[in-house]
C-alpha cells in the first residue's frame, strides 16, 4: 500500500482520455526496458531495483556510523554538488520542517551544513570562521573526487580540519562516499584511511539519494532511513505490479507532461505550499532538467513556493505566456497546530476566519490559486502526501525517478546521461589555464 496520490483532474480541460489511451503500448515497451534494463543508457538503471536490494547489512553499518558521527560533532559538513548533496538536503530540510531555528535551543542532532555547491568565496571562509568553535566532521561525496567545486571545498576543509584536530584524528573525522576502486577520492580515502561507502557504478548522481550518498548523511540528521527505504520499496512495488496506465501514477505523470510538452506547455512550475519542501523541488529540477534537456528537447522544470511566490511570479502565471503547466505537491496533515486568534479591535479584518487553524487557510489558498490558475489556462496536475515523514518522502523520490525515466523515454533521449554539463567546466578549465585544457 502507498499513501501518495496523483491527481490529473484539474487537467482534465487540457487532455482527454483519449489521448492519454494513445500511449498505452509505448508506456508497456518503455516499462519493459526498464525493468529488464535493456533501454537507454541502461547502465544506468540500477536505481530501480535498489530499494529492494540494498541489504539491511548496510543500513546498520550506515546508521552506526550516523551514530559516531552524532556524538562526536556539533555540526556535520556535507561536501557535493548536484545529486552528490540534493537529495541529501531535500530530504532533511523537509523531516527538520525547514526551520532554520532548529538548532537555536538543545536539539541533540548536529548542524547539517553543506558545502561545494558552488564557488562562492565569502561563503566558504564564513563556514571556516564558523567551524573554528565547533566540534564537526565531515562527509565528501564525489564519485572521481576531481570535480572542481566539491574538491576546492574538501581541500580547504580538509586542511582546516587537520590543523584543528591534526591528521590522525582529522582523518576519524572524515567519511567518504566515492568510487568502488578508482578515483582521486577513492585514492586518498585508502591512503589516509578514511572510513568510506561506495556509490554504485550503475546508479547516476541524481538518482543516488536512496544510496550512501543520501543515506548517510540523512541518518546523521537523526532520521531513520529503514522507513525512508521502506517507502521507496512499498512505490517500487506498486508501479512494477500495476502495468495499466491508468493505474500507475509515475507512468500517468509522465504521460500527461509530454502530452502538455506537445501542446505547447514547455514549462513545468512544480509548486508547494509547505517552504520544508523547497529543497525538495530543487532536487526535482536536477532530476528532470539534467535528464530531458538534450537534443534540442525537453521541458523547462522551474520551481515556486507559494504562497510567497504568488506575490512575485503569481502575476506571471496567471496571465503571461502560455506556456506553462504546473504540478503541484500538497500535503495533508501539518505536524503542528496553530489556530488564528480572535482579536477585539479586528482592525486587520481578520476575525471572520478566527478560531480556524493556520493549515486551513493555507489549503483554501492552493484550492483558491488552482481555481484561478486553471480560468488562466494553466493546467494543473497534483500529487498528493498525507504528510510529510520518511515513508511519505521515500515514495515520492521513487516517483520522481521512474516518472523521469519514462518521461524521458518518451521524448527519445537518454534520460541517464548530461553531456551538456561539460561546456562550462572546458571553458572554465581554458581560462584558469588548467594544463592540458
Amino acid at each position: 500500500m502507498i499513501h501518495l496520490s496523483f491527481d490529473a483532474g484539474q487537467s482534465a480541460r487540457f487532455v482527454s482520455p483519449d489521448e492519454v489511451a494513445l500511449f498505452n503500448r509505448e508506456i508497456s515497451l518503455h516499462r519493459n526496458n526498464i525493468y529488464e534494463k535493456k533501454g537507454k543508457g541502461n547502465d544506468f538503471l540500477g536505481w530501480v531495483t535498489l530499494p529492494e536490494e540494498i541489504s539491511g547489512q548496510l543500513l546498520k553499518q550506515l546508521q552506526d556510523d550516523a551514530q559516531s558521527i552524532r556524538s562526536q560533532s556539533e555540526v556535520v559538513v556535507v561536501i557535493g554538488i548536484g545529486g552528490s548533496y540534493l537529495g541529501a538536503r531535500a530530504v532533511i530540510e523537509a523531516l527538520s520542517g525547514a526551520m532554520p531555528f532548529k538548532n537555536a535551543g538543545q536539539s541533540p542532532d548536529p548542524e547539517i551544513l553543506y558545502a561545494g555547491h558552488h564557488l562562492d568565496e565569502d561563503y566558504h571562509y564564513a563556514l571556516l570562521k564558523y567551524l573554528e568553535n565547533k566540534d564537526y566532521s565531515l562527509i565528501v561525496i564525489s564519485k572521481s573526487g576531481t570535480t572542481t567545486e566539491p574538491a576546492i571545498a574538501f581541500r580547504l576543509l580538509r586542511k582546516h580540519l587537520e590543523e584543528k584536530y591534526g591528521v590522525p584524528e582529522a582523518a576519524g573525522r572524515i567519511y567518504a562516499i566515492t568510487d568502488a576502486s578508482r578515483g582521486a577520492l577513492k585514492q586518498l580515502a585508502d591512503e589516509q584511511k578514511y572510513k568510506s561507502y561506495v556509490i554504485p557504478d550503475d546508479v547516476g548522481g541524481r538518482y543516488s539519494v536512496l544510496t550512501p550518498v543520501g543515506l548517510l548523511p540523512i541518518a546523521v540528521a537523526g532520521y531513520n532511513i529503514e522507513t525512508l527505504m521502506a517507502g521507496a520499496v512499498a512505490m517500487a512495488e506498486h508501479l512494477q505490479k500495476e502495468d495499466k496506465l491508468q493505474q500507475n501514477p509515475a507512468a500517468k505523470y509522465a504521460v500527461l507532461r509530454n502530452i502538455l510538452y506537445n501542446k505547447g506547455k514547455h514549462i513545468e512550475i512544480l509548486a508547494t505550499y509547505n517552504p520544508s519542501l523547497l529543497f525538495m523541488i530543487e532536487w526535482w529540477k536536477q532530476l528532470f532538467g539534467e535528464s530531458e534537456g538534450k537534443e534540442g528537447k525537453g521541458i523547462f522544470p522551474a520551481g515556486v513556493g507559494f504562497t510567497t511566490d504568488l506575490h512575485s511570479l503569481g502575476q506571471y502565471i496567471q496571465e503571461g505566456r502560455r506556456s506553462i503547466f504546473e504540478t503541484v505537491i500538497s500535503v495533508g496533515n501539518t505536524r503542528h497546530s496553530l489556530t488564528i486568534p480572535e482579536d477585539s479591535q479586528d482592525l486587520d479584518g481578520l476575525n471572520y476566519i478566527a478560531g480556524k487553524r493556520l493549515s486551513y487557510v493555507n489549503e483554501m489558498a492552493s484550492r483558491g490559486t488552482m481555481m484561478a490558475h486553471l480560468e488562466g489556462e494553466v493546467p494543473n496536475l497534483e500529487i498528493r502526501l498525507p504528510a510529510i515523514n520518511e515513508t511519505t518522502l521515500g515514495e515520492l523520490i521513487y516517483f520522481f525517478e521512474m516518472s523521469c525515466a519514462l518521461s524521458g523515454y518518451i521524448l527519445d533521449v537518454n534520460p541517464f546521461d548530461q553531456p551538456g554539463v561539460e561546456a562550462y567546466k572546458r571553458n572554465m578549465f581554458q581560462l584558469l589555464g588548467k594544463p592540458g585544457a
